[in-house]
């Protein structure tokens, strides 16, 4: 069978993870869409990419691709998905994935329109120990789940001169760390133990910036199914990086510590063995990036796993994994958590009810 034909849109992400995660999950990278020429042509060599454009529908003509996947500045989602969802190509889209919930529902309703297969970069739903996790709460090796805190110290944005993202920063561009970081969170909460009834919220910066669009949030939150939780993120946390993530439910607690899930109940504390279906092999790089450009191998290895699973709803093939594919419906519901943590904020951390 001959491989999909992909054009990438972006050349930041989109050639450090997207092209070799494309390429390794089975699909032929055709084209690359970006706004400078001469950045365009560097990078299309560099990532053995064949042809480049300036404006995505020429590309589509160009190429006849099938696929098209997003990995620019969140405000410019919507507008490039629907111009790929307008021509009839299949979509992956970065998260954020859309400006507000007002966006992403419009973006559902075009995908569905049209009948394209589409989806949301959420690929750390593939982490091995997210997926064991979310099984042993499936499971009940804990009982019924009741409490639940998910918290990071990143120091990500922690120094002010450090060479970031601009749009992290900007909020005019979508930014914020609670986009850039916090909506795998929020999606991860939700693959767990389903949507959200209530929640408070407040957004901040915690390093050494003025003006700029938030680096950390906490917010406390109840799931329609009864989860008492909090989740709580800074990216500018100086010093080595550390997470809690813990459930405790009816029968036992459950957790993650250095990429490992153990659990703990009346015959005392194990931890939990992944299966080799979960396990995510190493990625074989393509082309000829600069070293600063090579992906690590938590982000390619998923991210890979993800684009799988893509290309087996796009060619109608039955996909033997537990993972549910982040569609998106699952961003539109992501995205209205998200503007409910940003009303929050802006009244000071008043609660808020989601329909």
């Amino acid at each position: 069978m001959k491989a999909i034909p992909a054009i990438v849109v972006g050349t930041g992400f989109g050639c450090r993870i997207h092209v070799p995660a494309l390429r390794a999950a089975g699909f032929d990278v055709v084209a690359l869409v970006g706004q400078d020429k001469q950045r365009l042509a560097k990078k299309a060599a560099d990532n053995a990419i064949p042809a480049y454009f300036t404006d995505l529908d020429e590309a589509i003509t160009a190429t006849d691709a099938l696929l098209v996947t997003i990995a620019t500045t969140p405000a410019t989602h919507g507008k490039l998905a629907h111009q790929a969802i307008a021509r009839g190509c299949h979509v992956l889209c970065e998260k954020p994935f859309a400006r507000d919930a007002s966006e992403a529902a419009a973006l559902l309703s075009a995908a569905e329109e049209k009948r394209i297969v589409h989806m949301v970069s959420h690929e750390f739903r593939w982490l091995p120990e997210r997926v064991l996790f979310g099984e042993a709460i499936r499971g009940g090796l804990i009982g019924e789940p009741r409490f639940l805190v998910l918290d990071q110290f990143i120091p990500f944005c922690a120094d002010p001169d450090a060479r970031l993202p601009g749009w992290w920063f900007d909020r005019d561009a979508g930014g914020g760390w609670l986009g850039a970081g916090g909506s795998h969170l929020v999606d991860q909460v939700r693959v767990w133990f389903g949507d959200l009834q209530s929640l408070s919220a407040n957004l901040l910066t915690v390093s050494d910036r003025d003006g700029v669009a938030e680096d950390s949030y906490s917010m406390r939150f109840l799931t329609k199914s009864g989860v008492e939780g909090s989740m709580q993120q800074s990216a500018g946390a100086w010093g080595q990086p550390a997470s809690l993530c813990r459930c405790a439910g009816s029968k036992g607690t459950l957790w993650i510590d250095g990429g490992k899930v153990f659990v703990a109940d009346s015959n005392g504390t194990r931890q939990l063995d992944v299966p080799p279906d979960l396990e995510l092999p190493l990625a074989p790089l393509t082309g000829n990036p600069p070293a600063t450009a090579r992906p690590a191998h938590f982000e390619i290895a998923p991210f890979t796993r993800l684009l799988k699973a893509l290309k087996a709803e796009i060619e109608g093939s039955e996909d033997s994994g537990i993972v549910k594919i982040p569609t998106f419906r699952d961003g539109l519901e992501c995205m209205k958590i998200m503007d409910a943590m940003r009303a929050s904020n802006a009244q000071g951390g008043a609660l808020q009810v989601l329909g």
